[in-house]
């Protein structure tokens, strides 16, 4: 395998602005499934912090008060205390929307000024295209006299509310307003990467260029003068980066982003970057047995098409799906709206792949649905991606994103050959989840595509007729449910189109690339 194959070259990046590295590799990866998983090893990690160790973190939302552990320190209260013992702790905040519309504007505020009053720096950025949003979450920590302790965190998990939750899926004790089909806690799936070697500089180089952007936090002088008197508004030099930390493990690593094409335009990016799409365009391209996709949203046929068109070349490949059954917002148009690029997108992957496509959504044991807010992709057992990024027209051209690929250097040994052990170790690690699957010798039958295409359709169908006969007798094992196509009336989606292609799932391309359908 060469790893310019699966990886984007510097020149497929189609980003000449930016310091990143086309890859780095050296580097040890680990999965972190479930918020509470990432927040127990995150309070660890901010509690060994000592004076000029160095705190880098991004979130588009943030919550003050989310306990880190059932009896641990609150987020702000972690943060707050690392800035008070001499750690440098910079953060950079999405300002978000109003609350009203179900945003976060007051927590993203109260998180950053708490971190301020403990001599930390935190800005509330909104340097992105109106309507937008900074939706990177990621935590660096850099070690002052261990270079070989350091680590990054990327993934979907935010510092806040509803994302500790674990493998039981009984929701955060501190929730999130949701729609009511979830309950009052709503269940949560998602995941984070804790990477360790030369990685950690590349995300340490996106948290620099977004902070030295010279663009202003805000350009409402009302909420400039707000921000000066609480002092959100200033960014002083971050520390001169160290060198990068030495190598650690057998993971390439490639970070990918998404920045849009802005009319004040990005130094790092001038022309938006969107090497999230030019990958996943890249991996597609090469699929041939199991595309596994754990998604959001999953909306817009611009971003189906590639995966449409691997169904369409590949007689054999086979595309499992995982999403939420509901929408995360409730209104009579805001519901429709979300649902509507799922339409289509399940549409046109029916048409390419038939009985080869799947989709699912979750549910715990209690029989709540589960909120499926991972953003996972792995292609044939070698290319595994992790981030921020959904599979919609926003997260690959209009909000800020930050993804990471990996490939291994390892092959795994199980058949069928010519795996590579980061990426089938995740995709088994979720699917034994989602099956109850605990057994060694279920796992190892799951490494083969077909067999696992068909346990999931089988568990899925067993749960499901469960339900159908008034769930009566033992629960089957297994947290799988066929996910039914969404259905809408003609009123309703005519009234909720111009939410969705203008609010909901906008396009940042360049005007070149949106009319070209290109990325």
């Amino acid at each position: 395998m060469r790893i310019q194959d699966w990886f984007l070259t510097e020149e497929e990046r189609d980003n000449r602005a930016t310091e990143l590295d086309a890859w780095s590799s050296g580097n040890d990866v680990r999965p972190l499934v479930h918020g509470s998983t990432y927040f127990a090893e995150l309070s660890t990690r901010l509690e060994a912090l000592r004076e000029d160790d160095l705190l880098l973190f991004a979130d588009w939302r943030g919550d003050p008060d989310e306990r880190l552990t059932d009896d641990g320190p609150t987020v702000g209260a972690a943060l707050g205390a690392a800035a008070k013992r001499g750690v440098v702790v910079r953060g950079l905040i999405w300002r978000s929307h109003l609350d009203r519309l179900r945003f976060s504007s007051a927590e993203n505020r109260h998180l950053g000024e708490e971190i301020e009053d403990a001599h930390g720096q935190a800005m509330l950025d909104t340097r992105t295209k109106p309507g937008g949003s900074h939706h990177q979450k990621f935590v660096i920590i850099r070690h002052d006299r261990d270079p070989s302790a350091d680590v990054a965190f990327v993934g979907g998990i935010d510092l806040c509310h509803s994302r500790r939750d674990d493998a039981r899926h009984l929701g955060d004790p501190q929730p999130c307003p949701m729609p009511g089909v979830y309950g009052p806690r709503p269940p949560w799936h998602d995941l984070q990467l804790a990477i360790r070697g030369p990685a950690v500089a590349e995300v340490e180089k996106t948290f620099c260029e977004r902070w030295e952007d010279p663009a202003p936090e805000t350009r409402d002088p009302l909420r400039r003068l707000r921000d000066h008197v609480s002092k959100l508004d200033d960014a002083p030099p971050l520390p001169e980066p160290g060198p990068p930390p030495p190598r650690a493990g057998t993971h390439h690593v490639q970070i990918l982003r998404t920045y849009p094409a802005r009319r004040s335009a990005y130094p790092f990016a001038p022309d938006g970057e969107r090497s999230i799409a030019h990958a996943y365009h890249k991996v597609l391209g090469r699929a041939r047995s199991l595309v596994y996709l754990e998604d959001q949203y999953l909306w817009s046929t611009d971003v189906i098409e590639p995966f449409a068109r691997a169904l369409e070349r590949e007689p054999g490949l086979r595309m499992i799906i995982v999403v939420p059954r509901h929408p995360d917002q409730d209104g009579w148009l805001a519901g429709p709206a979300s649902l509507i690029g799922r339409v289509e997108a399940l549409n046109l992957l029916t048409r390419a792949g038939g009985d080869r496509v799947a989709v699912y959504d979750l549910e715990n044991h209690q029989g709540t649905p589960v909120y499926v807010h991972a953003k996972v992709c792995v292609v044939d057992d070698v290319w595994a991606s992790v981030g921020s990024d959904n599979v919609n027209l926003r997260s690959w051209t209009y909000d800020s994103e930050l993804s990471c690929a990996v490939l291994d250097e390892r092959e795994d040994p199980r058949l069928p050959y010519g795996a590579l052990k980061f990426a089938r170790d995740l995709r088994l690690t979720l699917m034994s989840e989602h099956l109850d699957e605990e057994s060694q010798a279920g796992l190892d039958e799951l490494c083969d595509p077909v067999a696992a295409f068909d346990a999931f359709a089988e568990s899925a169908d067993r749960l499901e007729a469960w339900h159908s006969a008034g769930r009566r007798g033992p629960r089957p094992p297994g947290r799988l449910r066929p996910h039914p196509a969404p259905g809408l009336s003609r009123v309703r989606r005519a009234m909720a189109m111009p939410l969705y292609r203008f609010a909901v799932d906008p396009d940042g391309r360049p005007p070149r690339l949106r009319r070209s359908r290109r990325f």
